[in-house]
């Protein structure tokens, strides 16, 4: 968790009343970063995510994409970081379906894990 993930968090929360995180799970990070990912347990991860003013509600997620995750909680607003784009976003053709609105957060320049974890090698 670094200050990019601060302000990303708060830009999300901004955009709607209850900010629900779907939060990949140890073993989903494993599959898309592999194996010396993650650093940090993701019982640890929620917890501190929890302990943030902008996020409601923390829900971990096993799959390698929270399509499944959006599908059931069918968010009104669904929100990326801009590193995306539109049609890459998982969920966004199911967003369009019930008229939400899919919203790309402005990442913070120079901020991002594999920087700091690279710093750490």
């Amino acid at each position: 968790m670094h200050s990019g993930h601060v302000t990303y968090l708060e830009k999300a929360k901004s955009q709607v009343d209850y900010l629900i995180l779907g939060l990949n799970s140890d073993s989903s990070i494993k599959t898309i970063k592999g194996k010396n990912r993650p650093i940090i347990g993701e019982a640890d991860r929620a917890r501190v995510l929890c302990a943030l003013e902008s996020i409601d509600a923390v829900i971990i997620f096993k799959e390698s994409t929270p399509i499944k995750l959006i599908k059931v909680i069918k968010p009104d607003v669904l929100i990326k970081g801009n590193d995306y784009t539109p049609k890459s976003v998982v969920g966004a053709n199911e967003i369009k379906k019930w008229k939400g609105k899919l919203y790309l957060v402005p990442l913070v320049e120079g901020k991002s894990s594999s920087k700091i974890i690279s710093k750490m090698k």
